[in-house]
């Protein structure tokens, strides 16, 4: 190929890929043009097919059938290090880095540059400052991982690839774990290296998101590659449409709240963390019946440590929390006994809590319950009633595949999500607590959410929402308690407040002022 064809050629071409897990048709006869220089986002629901598509792009997996080129030439990979020669890099959802390492140490891995060590280390720390110059990817190269702010060590992950020379990037779901101002950071970055004639490929389900940075935007549904648009002109309800195959409402319908008496009140609430750091800082409020209450704040102000807290997860320094009036009679509250006084729990992140990777499906979704009748009950369960109830509940909350006996980790993120909600809150609760419900959740699994938590209000059930999407926080709650370091820094009404006001607030500035 001559050097002109090349420069004319797509960064990426994907033509007819084809790829099968079991009965899963994970892609169907997938095409997909990426040029050169442009940001190109993909987007699809949950399952859709679009990280299966990138992992196949990355060497991760091998396709079925299909062609990959790079700059118009056919390539074959097979590994990631087949895909970093093509000058393919990737950065995961949840990060592949080595936490107790330093930042240096974690770009060096797989590229240490010979036997001497020190010599590939000077090398890379003089290429890591020239980074930090051309595209302002500021970090301190002796700094622990383990120690940095998510969006730090997302940025040590591009890092990482710009290293080993990536000329593409793909990013799969990056804003998913990013607090509002760290997401815009990221943009900055991803446009600066657009103009480095970098391209990028960007995996997302918020189409907000899809609208400020990309160029382009594919459309996935059920493996399928369905629409492509040039975003500037496209529109948001288009391509919800396009992901789900139907109409779809983006916004949340809603009557009115008609709270009743008071659920759950929170006294005086101090927590520290194990270094003894004061996380939750004399906190006190009310939930009432037949209405939700949203926390928002920057992501690390004590949501986190108050959720669970109020689940039993952790112990209170002092204070106290009364349930319909009454302090529990549970001497050592822990989820278990909270679960019995009719308090359900979706925690924020549902991999380090909610479920259990390895397990399969009809296992997880009977965690915290695995002691009632219907499983059975003692050392003997009944694994005809927990496939059946699984299967249930999967009918019930629309989740794919209806595959109860299929592990936790091969459903998509969403799917997920709906295995922890379906356990939570299918027991009828009083109260529910739930936190960041819709990360890394798809359009359509968002909305099925949204629906399901205000009928949880209607229903005359209290529920407690800790979310770091303001727009969610807005569009849901009856009340907003705003909170920064650990205090509640105002409450407010929807409608009669706006995100700078909130914003404000968040960043601890007095009611007054606000």
């Amino acid at each position: 190929m001559t050097d002109e064809a090349r420069d004319q050629a797509p960064a990426i071409e994907l033509i007819g890929i084809d790829k099968r897990f079991g009965s899963v048709h994970a892609n169907n006869n997938v095409n997909l043009r990426v040029e050169r220089g442009i940001i190109h986002g993909i987007v699809g629901e949950n399952g859709a097919g679009k990280s299966t598509l990138m992992s196949i792009l990355y060497g991760f997996y091998e396709a079925d059938a299909g062609e990959i080129r790079v700059n118009g030439a056919p390539v074959r990979i097979s590994s990631s290090r087949e895909a970093i020669s093509h000058g393919i890099g990737m950065v995961h959802q949840h990060f592949m880095l080595v936490q107790t390492l330093t930042v240096l140490e974690n770009v060096m891995l797989g590229a240490e540059g010979g036997a001497l060590l020190a010599r590939g280390a000077d090398a890379l720390r003089a290429k890591l400052a020239e980074l930090e110059r051309e595209y302002g990817l500021e970090v301190d190269p002796d700094a622990i991982v383990g120690e940095l702010s998510v969006g730090l060590q997302q940025r040590v992950e591009i890092l990482k690839a710009l290293v080993r020379g990536a000329e593409i990037l793909v990013l799969d779901e990056p804003t998913a774990v990013l607090t509002p101002a760290e997401a815009d950071q990221l943009f900055e970055m991803l446009r600066l290296l657009k103009t480095q004639n970098k391209t990028v490929i960007f995996i997302t389900h918020k189409l907000r998101e899809i609208m400020r940075l990309t160029d382009r935007v594919s459309v996935m549904r059920r493996g399928e590659m369905v629409a492509t648009f040039e975003t500037a002109k496209t529109s948001p309800p288009e391509l919800a449409d396009a992901m789900v195959g139907r109409k779809v409402i983006l916004r949340i319908e809603k009557g009115a709240a008609h709270p009743g008496e008071i659920a759950l009140e929170a006294r005086n609430l101090v927590v520290r963390d194990d270094r003894g750091v004061t996380r939750v800082d004399d906190v006190s409020f009310t939930l009432r019946r037949g209405e939700i209450v949203g926390i928002a704040g920057v992501a690390g102000n004590g949501q986190s440590e108050l959720l669970e807290a109020l689940a039993g997860i952790r112990v209170l320094t002092s204070g106290e929390i009364l349930l319909n009036g009454e302090k529990p009679a549970v001497e050592l509250r822990n989820p278990k006994g909270m679960r019995a006084l009719s308090v359900s729990h979706v925690p924020e992140d549902r991999h380090r809590m909610g479920l259990v990777m390895p397990f399969q499906a009809c296992e997880s979704a009977m965690l915290g319950f695995q002691d009632d009748k219907v499983y059975g009950g003692g050392l003997l369960f009944n694994r005809a009633a927990i496939v059946a109830d699984q299967a249930r509940k999967m009918e019930a909350f629309d989740i794919r595949p209806r595959a109860p006996l299929l592990k936790t980790a091969n459903f998509s993120g969403g799917n997920q999500q709906k295995i922890v909600l379906a356990r939570e809150i299918e027991r009828n609760p009083h109260v529910i607590l739930v936190g960041q419900p819709t990360r890394g959740v798809d359009i359509g699994a968002i909305e099925f959410i949204h629906k399901r938590l205000v009928a949880l209000r209607d229903a005359g059930k209290a529920v407690l929402l800790v979310s770091v999407e303001l727009d969610e926080i807005m569009a849901l709650s009856d009340r907003i308690l705003v909170v920064c370091a650990g205090r509640i820094t105002g409450e407010r009404r929807p409608e009669d407040t706006n995100q700078q006001d909130l914003g404000l607030l968040m960043a601890g500035v007095s009611e007054h002022a606000a």
